[in-house]
């Protein structure tokens, strides 16, 4: 069994069991960080920013577009690893991957991102500018559904624009982490610029507790959105923290059936529905009937298995415990009227019985009041909702105390702009089930989704990782009248200049 870190602490430091979430075996034990530890990595990252932030924007550049190289280069490596630790099947590791690449070409841009503003002449022999610097030591704390993709929606940016960076990714899949790290080190980059510290909540406390760390990055679960959000502000410090979501998908009478039907398929039961953008509530207005059994016929037709194997649309979930949630879910809302039109509880994976497998669900007649409604599942299991017209739906969306993302799918586009207009959430599709931005845009929701201000990579991300500054300039002619200068007491601007 490998051992994944390492501790100041030794033989005696605390670890936390990695497991293969498609047969439950016990695959490597990760050593856990204690506060000595995030100390000694923070204080390392200070140090190398001293001189990382004078590095020319040009070797800047170079370096990123290396790193780049290398991870396309190492594609299957990373999807690889996501998949062992992860679960997910590896062709949704590789679009992972894939996506996570795009933030890093975007921030290969950052000469041209990080371009200042200049006023000449903003007062008589006055000029004015602008100006964007790095804040230092920057820490991101990533979940384990998306160990490639979300730390890569962090680090290129910030490392970009001339911050070290401290890594703390989930305990439950860290080798990703690792091969990144290696990448990093081949593609030229400083020591000390790019570090990896596993942890637990005494990791995290112990970056959002440290005074040389400059600003923090996080996203995961609202409870813990809100409490890294309130601690690190308390300290001080810049943070970003995005956290749960439940999306829905609203559903017009006009919408087609069966594009409609595939892509809630994919939105639904992708990644085992372990996506903070994952639809798991559709809510169809007048009658759900068709799109249901349209629904039902596909999810069935869906093989549940290990990630490695390449009939498998699905995977498993990242452990036990996570699994047997997730079916008390399915429990409840039988309990509570709801219908289960497909039940994934059950399934049966030949030679994977002690795998943490749970089948695609679909759940009908469904209410607000239902806990499979109301509580972020992060599991495969769809619900239906059923409302009159678009004004309930909207009212249901925006009731909601999430604002990840939501989609809408009709062929009137009035009823689209309404839609987009009207509805609290920050990502919107339209016949688009999962509105993820693009690397040049910023991903983030409203309301209990997301703590802060600002939204996650992108040119949101360009300032998250930089302090403006502005500069006001003059030179005084040295060659003109002797004499004593005549002294104002006026407050400067254009007019007096």
């Amino acid at each position: 069994m490998k051992q994944i870190g390492t501790s100041l602490e030794g033989a005696n430091a605390r670890t936390a069991p990695v497991f293969d979430p498609a047969t439950g075996a016990r695959t490597a034990e990760v050593v856990l960080a204690t506060v000595k530890d995030v100390d000694h990595v923070v204080e390392t990252a200070a140090t190398a920013f001293l001189s990382w932030r004078d590095t020319s924007l040009t070797a800047r550049s170079r370096i990123l577009f290396a790193f780049r190289e290398l991870a396309d280069k190492h594609r299957d490596d990373l999807a690889a690893a996501v998949t062992a630790e992860h679960g997910k099947v590896l062709e949704d590791a590789r679009g992972e991957v894939a996506r996570g690449i795009e933030v890093i070409e975007f921030a290969c841009g950052i000469p041209h991102l990080l371009k200042g503003e200049f006023s000449e002449d903003v007062s008589t022999g006055v000029d004015a500018s602008s100006i964007r610097q790095p804040l230092g030591v920057v820490a991101g704390i990533t979940p384990f559904n998306f160990p490639v993709m979300v730390p890569m929606w962090m680090y290129p940016v910030a490392i970009a624009c001339g911050n070290t960076f401290v890594l703390k990714p989930s305990e439950r899949d860290p080798s990703p982490s690792e091969l990144v790290a290696d990448l990093w080190r081949d593609s030229g980059l400083p020591d000390g610029v790019f570090n990896v510290v596993h942890g637990d909540a005494e990791a995290v406390n112990a970056l959002l507790d440290h005074p040389k760390v400059a600003a923090v990055s996080f996203v995961g679960s609202t409870p813990i959105a809100k409490h890294v959000f309130e601690r690190g502000h308390a300290s001080g410090k810049r943070v970003q923290a995005l956290g749960g979501a439940k999306n829905h998908a609203v559903v017009l009478p006009d919408a087609d059936l069966a594009s409609t039907a595939d892509a809630l398929i994919g939105a639904g039961y992708g990644s085992a529905g372990e996506r903070c953008m994952a639809i798991s509530a559709v809510v169809v207005v007048g009658d759900a009937d068709p799109l249901v059994e349209a629904v039902a016929s596909r999810a069935r037709a869906l093989r549940t298995g290990p990630g490695t194997d390449p009939t498998s649309d699905m995977g498993p979930l990242i452990t036990r415990v996570h699994r047997d949630r997730v079916a008390g879910y399915v429990d409840s809302a039988l309990a509570d009227g709801a219908v289960i039109v497909v039940d994934g509880r059950g399934v049966a994976v030949p030679g994977g019985e002690d795998g943490f497998f749970f089948g695609p669900t679909l759940v009908d007649r469904v209410t607000p009041d239902m806990a499979v409604y109301r509580d972020e599942i992060f599991g495969p299991v769809l619900s239906v909702l059923r409302v009159d017209n678009l004004d309930e739906a909207i009212e249901l969306v925006n009731a909601n105390p999430f604002g990840n993302g939501t989609a809408i799918f009709t062929r009137d586009g009035r009823s689209a702009r309404r839609f987009r207009r009207d509805v609290s959430v920050g990502m919107v599709g339209i016949n688009v089930a999962i509105p993820v931005p693009m690397a040049y845009y910023s991903f983030g929701g409203w309301k209990q989704s997301l703590f802060g201000d600002a939204h996650i990579h992108g040119m949101e991300g360009v300032r998250f990782n930089t302090r403006l500054k502005s500069i006001t300039t003059r030179w005084p002619d040295t060659d003109g009248p002797t004499g004593a200068p005549v002294s104002s007491l006026h407050f400067p601007s254009g007019d007096n200049g």
